[in-house]
């Protein structure tokens, strides 16, 4: 845990005062409206406003929080480090990551600033962090425009100090829109307590109705004038024996007296139509689609996965942006790496879309058949870590080398034929094969020579 400062601080000038022009900003929890003084506990029993903050939460707190390197090739991957993954995996010693993020967004939406401070080791290495009670929490700013932050003891995150200020590194702040002060955020409780108001006040007013038996209220009737004791004893009979319990019982009344109703009916007050007018308001407060809530009708030819599109889109995209954005900056990751929440779970698409997504990577050469089974949770088979293409596809590099030259224009005019080559001159031909066939026709017309022995022996 950080300890106390021993040197001087500078003399810290609460966010909340009006120095400088700035709002007044109570730390109390009936700050969001000023007309409205329901606590935020008694705005959180109305149903929508309960659905809005759990669904959002829930949502978010399923999502793995991965540590994400660069690599070489420029690609985002999975890895581990022994300084930042045991944090990421679990934040303290009583919440898993679940719901340490379930208790960060539940903070952010519902005092619109979510506290978290940092538990080092001798390494000066963040190994815990642990969400502050908002309330308990007040910002400073020095003269200097320095930040600090006043804390009041807890004992679940171990500060046992009365009171104890600590410097802006040692806490990450994630807030909501800041609409009066860049460091202190709005929850949309700002704008959806009159509405939540409003509506359990119509739920408290139809429950003391039937509660009386879906008997109205009204009043009786004298055909003449009464005293005024006459008139506060026959209220007080009516009270104590025909209201609450005893509502539905038979009541016997005469001299002329009559019974009128007062009360207007639940068609006239259009009962169910506040009720879902206020609910809309909250939703639209909180950016929640009514169809996650329940309510209204279902976009018209929408599939699931282009339904939690829209849910993330609209509702949690910037959340959780703004959770990466913090841990990053809070657990000071070098450059290369950074946080990221894996979207897959929220995202899950319906088989057939899923099926169909997966073919057409796999067919356009995008991911390897392996890859796609994994997002399938199937085994790898063998051969199936190759990327495929079709043999008649060219690659980018081909079809650029042809194109080098306009496909378009005419071809190119045929060479003309070679010359033929020139008779040698008469000097130069060879005449010995010639001469040795003339001579050989000439021996054949000489007579045969015959010699005779004693010629011979002459």
């Amino acid at each position: 845990m950080p300890k106390p400062q021993e040197k001087a601080l500078p003399v810290p000038r609460a966010l909340t005062s009006v120095d400088g022009g700035w709002l007044t900003i109570s730390q109390s929890p009936y700050w969001f409206q000023s007309d409205i003084k329901a606590p935020v506990e008694t705005i959180l029993s109305h149903p929508t406003v309960y659905a809005c903050v759990s669904l959002i939460a829930n949502d978010i707190g399923k999502l793995r929080t991965r540590l994400m390197a660069l690599g070489s090739n420029t690609i985002w991957t999975e890895t581990t480090n022994p300084a930042f993954s045991p944090v990421l995996k679990r934040a303290n010693r009583y919440q898993n990551q679940i719901q340490f993020k379930q208790a960060w967004i539940m903070s952010k939406l519902l005092a619109g600033n979510m506290y978290a401070l940092k538990q080092r080791d001798g390494r000066g290495v963040v190994v815990g962090l642990y969400i502050l009670d908002p309330l308990c929490t007040v910002p400073l700013v020095a003269p200097d425009g320095s930040i600090f932050y006043q804390l009041q003891p807890d004992n679940l995150t171990g500060l046992e100090q009365t009171q104890i200020v600590v410097p802006a590194s040692e806490i990450i702040h994630d807030r909501m829109n800041c609409l009066f002060h860049p460091l202190v955020g709005v929850s949309p409780l700002y704008a959806a307590s009159l509405s939540a108001e409003q509506g359990l006040q119509i739920q408290k007013d139809s429950k003391r109705f039937f509660t009386q038996g879906a008997k109205p209220s009204g009043i009786l009737a004298a055909p003449g004038q009464i005293s005024q004791e006459t008139a506060k004893e026959l209220k007080d009979y009516w009270t104590s024996n025909f209201t609450g319990d005893n509502a539905g019982r038979v009541a016997v009344v005469g001299d002329g007296m009559q019974y009128h109703p007062i009360r207007m009916t639940s068609v006239d007050s259009q009962t169910t139509e506040q009720v879902n007018l206020t609910s809309q308001f909250i939703a639209q407060a909180f950016h929640v689609p009514l169809f996650k809530l329940g309510m209204g009708t279902m976009p018209a030819g929408q599939k699931v996965g282009d339904m939690n599109l829209i849910y993330y889109s609209d509702c949690l995209q910037s959340l959780i942006e703004e959770m990466e954005a913090c841990l990053d900056d809070g657990l000071a990751l070098p450059t290369g790496m950074r946080t990221e929440l894996e979207l897959s779970n929220l995202l899950r698409m319906d088989p057939a879309s899923q099926a169909d997504m997966l073919s057409k990577f796999v067919g356009g050469a995008i991911m390897a058949p392996n890859e796609a089974r994994l997002q399938v949770n199937l085994p790898p088979v063998a051969g199936g870590d190759a990327v495929y293409l079709q043999q008649q596809n060219y690659s980018l590099e081909a079809l650029a080398e042809r194109d080098k030259t306009n496909p378009l224009a005419a071809p190119p005019a045929p060479a003309p034929a070679p010359a033929p080559a020139p008779e040698p001159p008469p000097e130069a031909k060879d005449y010995t094969a010639q001469l040795l066939a003339d001579l050989a026709e000439r021996a054949k017309a000489l007579p045969e020579l015959t010699i005779e022995p004693e010629a011979a022996h002459a």
